[in-house]
């Protein structure tokens, strides 16, 4: 499989588990509901780490790694809860699209640490159009009157 593929099939998922997540919240605090999606997803990533026999490189990771992992871990922790709390207080078409503004920072952040500034000005214009989707997609909902005009200067 490409990368290409990986990562299309990684966009299907991630876009149904915010509908199956927010299906999950609607009776359920979203603190315990991270807690239960964290220990299936820890089981199953284990079980695939099993199956495809890569379970006995874990001697070899470098302390390094284990440090980069371990705060990516946690960082994957803080995300995920207030994600769930924001599914659980918010509309999933309004959330999702915020959420998904990590793909601007983690850009923006590989262009300054990692240097990854190959077609640069494509990538920024690139960042700059998905936060302009972004917040066209989180638009304020209308005001109560139809006589009213909707007032946009909270995007700013």
């Amino acid at each position: 499989m490409s990368w290409v593929a990986a990562a299309f099939v990684s966009a299907f998922f991630a876009g149904i588990t915010s509908i199956l997540a927010k299906c999950g919240i609607k009776q359920t605090d979203s603190d315990v509901a991270t807690a239960i999606r964290t220990c299936v997803v820890l089981v199953f990533a284990w079980a695939m780490a099993g199956i495809s026999g890569s379970i006995g490189t874990i001697g070899s990771i470098e302390s390094r790694s284990w440090l980069f992992l371990v705060l990516s871990g946690l960082a994957t922790g803080a995300s995920w809860i207030c994600y769930f709390k924001a599914l659980g207080i918010g509309d999933v078409n309004k959330v999702v699209p915020v959420d998904k503004m990590s793909t601007v920072l983690a850009a923006l952040i590989a262009i300054v640490l990692f240097g990854e500034t190959s077609n640069l000005a494509v990538k920024l214009v690139g960042t700059a159009v998905i936060t302009l989707g972004t917040f066209l997609m989180i638009e304020k909902k209308q005001s109560a009157g139809p006589e009213q005009q909707q007032d946009r200067t909270w995007l700013a």
